[in-house]
């Protein structure tokens, strides 16, 4: 499935049959501690640099009107942040996930973006562009 925005996910999520609950890991973009002067040119043009989780949280599927929210919500945290990482996890028998669950679930996200193994999640910027990594 193809999903251009914020809006689709949502809705994605929500016309699954099982209840879902929507994971997010925010990330900073930063200059590895050991850099070349390419990789620091590169970031200084906000085309590299690693990627840091900051703060992770889960919401249920309905919870969100739109990525406006998420990012209002998390702007009331103070913890500035480039890009964030989402995934739905989906319960089972008509009930949401345990949180044991959601928890490994996050843990599990956070785990892979400090790897720069993302390329399973959807990715968004501050202002909800879909990112894109190639």
């Amino acid at each position: 499935m193809q999903l251009a925005d914020f809006s689709d996910f949502l809705r994605a999520a929500r016309a699954q049959p099982e209840p879902q609950r929507l994971l997010f890991v925010f990330a900073v973009a930063e200059l590895p501690q050991q850099h070349t002067p390419g990789q620091a040119r590169r970031f200084e043009q906000r085309r590299g640099g690693a990627l840091a989780p900051v703060m992770c949280v889960d919401k249920g599927a309905t919870e969100l009107k739109d990525f406006y929210a998420l990012a209002e919500e998390s702007r009331q945290t103070g913890q500035p942040w480039d890009m964030v990482f989402v995934a739905a996890l989906a319960g089972e028998h008509a009930r949401l996930p345990q949180p044991a669950q959601v928890d490994r679930g996050l843990k599990m996200m956070v785990d892979a973006v400090h790897r720069g193994a993302v390329e399973r999640f959807l990715a968004f910027d501050p202002q909800g562009h879909v990112v894109r990594f190639s």
